[in-house]
Order: structure tokens, then C-alpha cells, then sequence
């Protein structure tokens, strides 16, 4: 199949532009100061589903024939294209029967059923969104419905480069030249949309896709010379935890995509905090993964014009605790020990003065097993004020018990404990 063009693009946008907002391109003070470089930020996240999906479904669903939209319309989705799917259905009067995976936040589920009302029926079926996309095809076929992809089909790829029509031109408007654009690659759909329209039209332009470290779908397809399913889904970053890309938006990211970066979930975590404190911006982990990126990019924006795409703002409040931790975590803050303790009175208190520093403090403290022994093992979480303190730390657990186990070493023994 061809290329989705520019041309393409635009003709889309002749649909959307009244159906969808024009989101606005923000120049980010903090963000451009920090890194040296000029850093505009897409706002999707401040689209009508707070998300870009809207765009590449709407699109879609429109181009269908009256005989399809009458039998209904079916996807799957860990939340934005779902939400998309059920307001367009909602619009245009249209059945949709929406399969989301069982991991997918609650605030996603709620928001369906919000946007979409009457229209719509959910399904929630599988542990990730590809179990959960081959009970959709499957259903779809029985029922003699229409199967809308998220992301590996021409109509959604140039519903989702629409949005890069509207920055680039309101980046030219302003005075602005883009050397970089940065977005979110999960299965695909939104870096080939953008790809398609920059490189067409601004081929000096680099496009940087980026990906969960622990959902690098499409590094694994340019590693396999074509699609191939991970053996393991981190699943933190829902809207970006795809098991394997299209066929289709592959063949895009190998024509339109300079270069792929991984980013690990933790410097997510740290980002959507920053986003929040610094700029009052809601980001859900898949939305911060473009500002993220920077942090790997640093040495070679300094002095660019960096356009950054905040692919998303649906981000369920009961997860800001484990994004807290996750951010604690992955900037050296916070660790987790098991330690053995003597079972006796005054351990904890010599503990505390002999191991931790005059800044650190136990945030967790529980015997993982009780014996009868004169030690007994146990887990501990320390929080840092400062990162460089953890030598000393180390070196005073080793003193304490030469025997502990520093828990960031022992992954199923982190996941079980913590």
C-alpha cells in the first residue's frame, strides 16, 4: 500500500477542522531555558477527548459507507482512540461496541462512557491491547461490523497528521523554523501522520519518534526488518504499550522517521511531575513522552527549534502515587533494601543511627518473615535528599549487614517485595 502524502493530510483536514479543535502551539519558557534550545509544545492534551486520537478516528469513521455505519463500528483501544471512536459515534449517531484491555485506568473506562452515552457498549477483555484487538476482530467479524484500527490504516494515519498541519503552520506564523519534531510512538498512527506531512514539506525537518522503554515496538521491528511481537509489555505507559506496530505505520517510521529513542518510565514519571508543578500541564504517561525525550536529546538541541507533541492529558489521579514513586526511584531518591535485623529491642534505633544519614528517612519498614532466629530479614525503603549520598549509604548497610540485598539488583524480587 502507498504512502500516506501531505496531499492526503490535508484533504482530512478539510473534514476535521470543523470537527476537532485547533490546538494551540505554546512556547515553553521553563522547558527552553532548561535545555538551552527553543521548545514549543503541541497541545493535545487540550483536544476535545484530550487526546489526538479524536483526529485519525473521526476521519475514519467518516469515510465509511452508509451501510457500515449503519451496522456499527468496532475497535480497540487502552482508552484514547476508544474515546475518540465513542464521541465521533456519538456525533453522528452511530453504534460502537468498544473492547479496552482490563489494566486500562479507570478515569480512561468512565470517559468512554461519557463521550460516547447511549452509543456505545464496552467490552473489557485481555491483559494488553493486543489480546484485547484480537477479541475486537473477532467480534467484528461475527457481527458483520466495521473494525476501526487505531493506528495501522491511510484514513487514521492522515486524520492523526492534521495536527502537524496546524503547528507547522502556526510554528511559520510565528516566526518559528522547526529543527526537530518529537512525538509519542505506540503502535504507530501518530509519527506516521506527522511524518508524513513534515517530511513533505519540510524535509529538513527531523522527525524523532519515542517509545517506553519497556514497549520499544517499533525498535524491535527496525531491528527484525519488519513487524514482530514483544516477548514482554511494560504496561506503565498505557497509551503506548503496544505489543507489536503495523504493518502499515512500520513502513511509514522506515520512510519518514530520523531517528528512534526509548525513554525509560521512570524519566516519564519525573516528567509528568515536572509538567504539572512548573507548567500546570496534565500529561498521562504517553502524552509526556515527546518532553522526556529531551533529557536524552540534550547535547544536540542546545540552539534548536524543538517542537515537542503533548499527545495526551487523560491521566487517572489514583496513579499519581506510583508515579511519584517510579520518579522517586529512577532519580536515585528513593531504594529498597532487605536487611537483617536483630530480633530485639533498640535494633531499628542503632539502625537509624548508624546506617542513615542526617537527611535520609525510612519510608517503609516491615518483616518479610518472622523466625526464630537472633536476625530476621527486612524490607526497607530509604528516601535521599540527595542522590550522592547512596555510597555512604551502602557502604554503612555493608557494615550492618554484610549479607543485604539492594533490591534495584533483583528485579522478581523488587516486583514481589515492593
Amino acid at each position: 500500500m502507498a504512502l500516506v502524502t501531505d496531499v492526503q493530510v490535508r484533504q482530512a483536514y478539510q473534514l476535521l477542522k470543523k470537527a476537532v479543535s485547533r490546538t494551540p502551539l505554546q512556547y515553553d519558557r521553563s522547558l527552553s531555558e532548561k535545555y538551552g534550545a527553543t521548545i514549543l509544545l503541541k497541545r493535545e492534551d487540550l483536544q476535545k477527548v484530550r487526546s489526538f486520537k479524536l483526529r485519525g478516528a473521526y476521519y475514519a469513521i467518516t469515510q465509511l459507507k452508509s451501510e457500515q455505519l449503519a451496522n456499527g463500528v468496532v475497535c480497540a483501544s487502552a482508552g484514547n482512540h476508544a474515546q475518540g471512536v465513542a464521541y465521533t459515534c456519538q456525533e453522528i449517531g452511530s453504534k460502537a461496541v468498544i473492547f479496552m484491555p482490563t489494566t486500562t485506568p479507570q478515569q480512561k473506562i468512565s470517559q468512554v462512557r461519557f463521550f460516547g452515552g447511549a452509543q456505545v457498549e464496552i467490552q473489557l477483555v485481555g491483559d494488553t491491547f493486543d489480546r484485547s484487538a484480537q477479541a475486537a476482530r473477532e467480534y467484528a467479524k461475527e457481527h458483520g461490523m466495521t473494525f476501526i484500527d487505531p493506528f495501522n490504516d491511510p484514513d487514521i494515519i492522515a486524520g492523526q497528521g492534521t495536527l502537524a498541519l496546524e503547528m507547522m503552520a502556526d510554528a511559520a506564523s510565528e516566526g518559528y523554523q522547526a529543527d526537530y519534531v518529537v512525538a509519542a510512538i505506540g503502535g504507530g498512527g501518530l509519527i506516521s501522520g506527522v511524518g508524513a506531512y513534515v517530511k513533505n514539506t519540510s524535509p529538513t525537518t527531523k522527525v524523532i519518534g519515542v517509545e517506553p522503554l519497556g514497549a520499544s515496538s517499533m525498535q524491535a521491528a527496525f531491528d527484525n526488518k519488519g513487524p514482530i511481537p514483544l516477548t514482554k509489555v511494560d504496561k506503565f505507559v498505557d497509551g503506548a504499550a503496544v505489543e507489536e506496530v503495523g504493518s502499515l505505520t512500520y513502513e511509514h517510521a522506515v520512510a519518514y522517521v530520523d531517528e528512534l529513542i526509548a525513554v525509560d518510565e521512570g524519566l516519564v514519571c519525573s516528567t509528568i511531575l515536572d509538567l504539572y508543578s512548573k507548567q500546570a500541564i496534565v500529561c498521562e504517561p504517553a502524552g509526556a513522552l515527546s518532553v522526556a525525550a529531551l533529557d536524552l536529546m540534550q547535547e544536540t538541541i542546545r540552539g534548536k527549534t524543538v517542537i515537542c507533541i503533548i499527545s495526551g492529558g487523560n491521566n487517572d489521579i489514583n496513579r499519581m502515587g506510583e508515579i511519584e514513586e517510579r520518579s522517586l526511584v529512577y532519580e536515585g531518591l528513593k531504594h529498597y533494601f532487605v536487611v537483617n535485623f536483630p530480633q530485639r529491642p533498640g535494633a531499628l534505633k542503632e539502625f537509624v543511627s548508624q546506617v542513615l544519614g542526617p537527611d535520609d528517612d525510612i519510608t517503609r519498614f516491615e518483616y518479610t518473615k518472622k523466625i526464630n532466629r537472633g536476625t530476621g530479614p527486612v524490607v526497607i525503603g530509604i528516601l535521599l535528599k540527595d542522590p550522592k549520598a547512596l555510597a555512604q549509604l551502602l557502604k554503612n548497610l555493608a557494615e550492618f549487614d554484610p549479607e543485604y540485598i539492594n533490591l534495584r539488583d533483583n528485579a522478581s524480587l523488587y516486583t514481589l517485595l515492593v
